[in-house]
């Protein structure tokens, strides 16, 4: 593996581990919201929608992640052909 893609696989997972952050502080705030309300219907819909939009928020980045390193091994295999 060469100097710069060792050096990019540390920097992504750098910021996978700031982005997982990010959700969960994203997520304080929704849960607060809902707490306050009383945990109304309205407030707990409001809760579960904004934080499916986290959740993907978080997950798509991996799921992209993982496609274009599997992407990236297959080039590197048919390279080495």
């Amino acid at each position: 593996m060469s100097i710069c893609a060792a050096m990019l696989l540390k920097v992504g997972f750098v910021l996978f581990a700031a982005n997982e952050i990010r959700g969960a502080i994203l997520a304080g705030p929704v849960l607060y919201g809902i707490y306050q309300s009383g945990g109304t219907l309205v407030a707990i819909w409001l809760g579960v929608c904004s934080l499916g939009g986290i959740a993907l928020s978080v997950i798509v980045p991996l799921v992209v992640a993982r496609k274009v390193k599997r992407y990236s091994a297959a080039r590197a295999a048919a390279r080495a052909a």
